[in-house]
């Protein structure tokens, strides 16, 4: 009687064993399964892409839907001047105010006045680091006394990286200290870079860009107009 009652507990204790394993089993089947997998043919990601700037948007386009014609710009009270009709010309989405959108643009050149009346080189590095969407139509069209803001924007680029850049000095718009630059030839190779010593608060930053540079890559500098 003792050994057939032994006998049932090593096999109780078998089973139990082997149930626990298929559970265990079951369960990192599941996890596993659980688990986003990257494709097969995916690659480890480039460092560079982790550290390079995101290519900027353009926010002067305009809407890719139905906008409303031309001949229903018409506001609730009042009227559009030229040159406002001018800037809500395919810029206002179907069933919306053009008020709204005219607000948008004003909006944009009081942050440009205030800015250059300020400083200028702020309001030229707020227009090239993308920092005022909009800020080019809305001068062309609603405040053309900022166009000399705007020209010397449209020389400039912003921080990042910048692909065939013309050959020249550059000034940085920006007083930070950790601004570093680099001009790289068509095969990736150092063409020169910056700055030369340690930053202090104040200083002013440059970078000449030798002519062949196929890519000028800088971090921490927010924008770069060529050097009076």
């Amino acid at each position: 009687m003792y050994r057939r009652s032994a006998a049932a507990a090593v096999l109780l204790a078998a089973a139990l064993t082997l149930t626990a394993c298929s559970s265990d089993g079951d369960a990192k089947a599941e996890a596993s399964a659980a688990s986003p997998k990257p494709p097969a043919a995916s690659s480890a990601p480039d460092p560079a892409d982790a550290t390079s700037s995101p290519a900027p948007s353009a926010p002067d386009a305009k809407p890719t839907g139905p906008v409303l014609p031309d001949a229903k710009l018409v506001p609730k009270t009042g009227s559009f001047t030229s040159p406002e009709k001018q800037y809500l010309s395919g810029r206002v989405p179907d069933k919306t105010d053009p008020a709204a959108v005219l607000q948008g643009g004003q909006e944009a050149c009081q942050r440009v006045e205030r800015t250059a009346k300020r400083d200028k080189d702020a309001a030229v590095g707020a227009i090239v680091a993308g920092e005022i969407p909009g800020a080019k139509d809305a001068i062309t069209f609603l405040c053309p006394e900022q166009k000399p803001v705007l020209a010397a924007a449209e020389k400039g680029f912003p921080d990042g990286t910048k692909q065939s850049p013309a050959a020249g000095t550059y000034r940085a718009l920006t007083q930070s200290t950790t601004c570093t630059w680099e001009a790289k030839g068509k095969n990736g190779a150092a063409l020169a870079s910056g700055p030369q010593s340690p930053l202090k608060p104040g200083d002013k930053i440059t970078a000449r860009i030798p002519s062949g540079t196929a890519q000028f890559v800088s971090n921490g500098c927010y924008a770069w107009v060529p050097s009076a």
